[in-house]
């Protein structure tokens, strides 16, 4: 009775993956893998995840594979101690998979990775104190995250980034009290954002940016005694948002 499957499983080891392999045919047929669906040897990402989550115990032994994804799956499923040397490892998507899974305290020693993808899981789990060390990093992607998770202390140092993106970020996170630092920012994009969070003195000073939609922005947090002013802007929506302030003070 039992030697039927035993039989049949030999005639898969000699025609796959499964011949000379050292888990065959033990694996097998105690269902811990399955040729085409579940096997370390095969060169699919799918079937290699699928063996290493269900022997997690044999995730330290592919380390060192010479198969990148191998490595990368592995290190997925190795305990966090064992994968500290892959800090370093050559292969990008091994130090992917290294920086999400590190203790925030080792990935100070990832900020100056060369690939953008593992800096910016970096950026994203870094401790705030440390964040500071990012701000000046090429890739804006890595300096926006930055600008999300920054202190707000420390966010002025970002003020003047070269990029539009990191600076809406900045602008839409800086206390109320320090949106001055933005309002003669370059791009109106970032003025609007500013315009809309502003305290009414410097909302009055932007009802006069020439953008209409900054100074559409603006209405809505502007003294009210600075609003006739625009009453005969050129552009209808900010009259009418004019309009529709004065009349909501009056019933108010």
């Amino acid at each position: 009775m039992t030697s039927e499957p035993v039989n049949r499983q030999a005639g898969v080891g000699k025609l796959g993956l499964c011949s000379g392999c050292s888990f065959f045919p033990d694996f097998l047929n105690g269902g811990r893998c399955q040729p085409g669906d579940a096997c370390i040897r095969a060169h699919s990402g799918r079937q290699i995840d699928r063996f290493l989550r269900n022997n997690k115990e044999l995730a330290t032994e592919y380390l060192a594979d010479i198969f990148w994804e191998r490595r990368a799956i592995a290190t997925r499923y190795a305990p966090v101690e064992a994968i500290f040397s892959l800090k370093s490892d050559p292969d990008e998507v091994v130090r992917r998979v290294v920086a999400t899974r590190l203790p925030v305290e080792q990935l100070i020693t990832m900020i100056g990775d060369p690939d953008r993808e593992v800096r910016l899981s970096v950026a994203a789990r870094l401790p705030e104190a440390l964040l500071i060390q990012l701000i000046h990093d090429p890739d804006y992607l890595i300096r926006a995250t930055v600008a999300r998770r920054l202190p707000h202390g420390q966010l002025a140092k970002l003020t003047k980034d070269p990029e539009r993106e990191v600076r809406k970020v900045v602008a839409s996170r800086l206390p109320a009290f320090a949106l001055h630092m933005l309002a003669e920012d370059a791009e109106p994009e970032v003025r609007a954002i500013v315009a809309e969070r502003a305290l009414p003195g410097l909302a009055a000073t932007l009802l006069q940016d020439s953008e209409w939609w900054v100074r559409l922005a603006a209405v809505s947090n502007a003294p009210v005694e600075f609003l006739s002013a625009l009453a005969d802007d050129p552009e209808i929506e900010v009259r009418e948002a004019v309009e529709n302030r004065l009349a909501a003070e009056k019933t108010a």
